[in-house]
């Protein structure tokens, strides 16, 4: 918008018949005469920055989006997320309240940057929104889509009966569960442990709730719940509970008994638990499966600074409590 110029800036205060008769167009009417119209009335108009990947967004997505939004011959933005780190994840038609946003996002991809002009009917509408936004505004955002999940399945799923659920297909199921470990994936790739961790449990019980059919299902079941129990422990130790970490971890164990991921893992909590000899068990037999894993040996030189540390403090305190004992011994 700071392309605008000090020409584009005397224009506002010019009269709209006085613009055209002066044959001058406004900075919004010469940006549109580039874009695309995507509803054919238009009232949406779009034009792609950066392309994205892969399909569009569906319908019923959460997304997860920068965007700023301005005015005409503004230059700052009246909304934006470019001071957020990792934006939410939005629900589209829960949580993207604008009308002409939500149809824009649907035209997206992944990955892709695009910048829109909303007429007044797809925006804020005749009254607009004082003192922010004036009457019959047309407003200009600038949106980039950075992930977005497909959530129809859970949602459908979860409108369920806990008896309706359990006739619904084990592919169903196993699809709602991996959405639900990929919504907890990125809360914690944005460090929002806890929320990851509501997440991971939230797909456990599903799967903890089916019952399998045959063997077959038993072993898609068991599959499923390898990698949650991998990503619960670990966030448990970022959330300083190695012991629930542990119990996870072991869980992992029961089902693939030479994880090397399951072993590290619990070796780490016991670490932090000042366990040293399981510690050690647990991190020697992950460094056996893999000898160069750097987050392993780096830890078992942790754990041989630490185990060293701690046999020096008690040789300190036995020094201490029976301070004649060496005497004693060499006479």
């Amino acid at each position: 918008m700071s392309a605008n110029g000090l020409a584009s800036r005397i224009q506002q205060f010019l009269d709209p018949a006085e613009r055209l008769m002066a044959g001058m167009q406004s900075p919004f009417q010469r940006l549109a005469q580039q874009m695309q119209d995507i509803l054919g009335d238009r009232g949406i108009l779009k034009e792609v920055i950066q392309a994205g990947e892969g399909p569009p967004v569906p319908r019923d997505a959460s997304v997860s989006i920068h965007f700023s939004a301005y005015l005409e011959y503004s230059d700052q933005p009246f909304e934006t997320t470019s001071h957020l780190k990792y934006p939410r994840m939005m629900k589209l038609g829960r949580d993207v309240t604008l009308y002409g946003l939500e149809l824009g996002l649907l035209s997206m991809r992944k990955g892709e940057f695009s910048r829109f002009l909303f007429l007044p009917r797809y925006a804020y509408g005749e009254i607009g929104c004082p003192p922010l936004i004036p009457p019959s505004a047309t407003v200009l955002y600038e949106v980039q889509v950075l992930d977005y999940l497909d959530s129809a399945e859970v949602d459908e799923f979860f409108a369920l009966s806990p008896e309706e659920q359990n006739t619904v297909p084990l592919s169903t199921v196993l699809n709602v569960v991996k959405t639900q470990r990929c919504f907890g994936n990125r809360c914690f790739s944005q460090s929002r442990y806890a929320d990851a961790k509501d997440r991971y449990k939230q797909a456990l019980t599903l799967l903890k709730n089916r019952e399998p059919a045959n063997e077959e299902e038993g072993r898609s079941i068991a599959a499923m719940q390898l990698p949650i129990f991998l990503n619960l422990s670990l966030t448990l130790l970022r959330l300083e509970k190695p012991l629930k970490a542990l119990h996870y971890g072991q869980r992992a164990l029961e089902v693939d008994p030479q994880n090397t991921k399951a072993l590290f893992r619990c070796g780490q909590a016991c670490l932090e638990m000042d366990d040293y000899e399981k510690a050690r068990d647990f991190l020697l037999m992950a460094q056996a499966n893999e000898p160069f894993n750097n987050d392993i040996n780096n830890t078992l030189k942790k754990f041989a600074s630490c185990y060293k540390d701690f046999m020096d403090k008690e040789k300190e305190m036995c020094s201490k409590m029976f301070p004649d004992f060496h005497v004693t011994l060499k006479k």
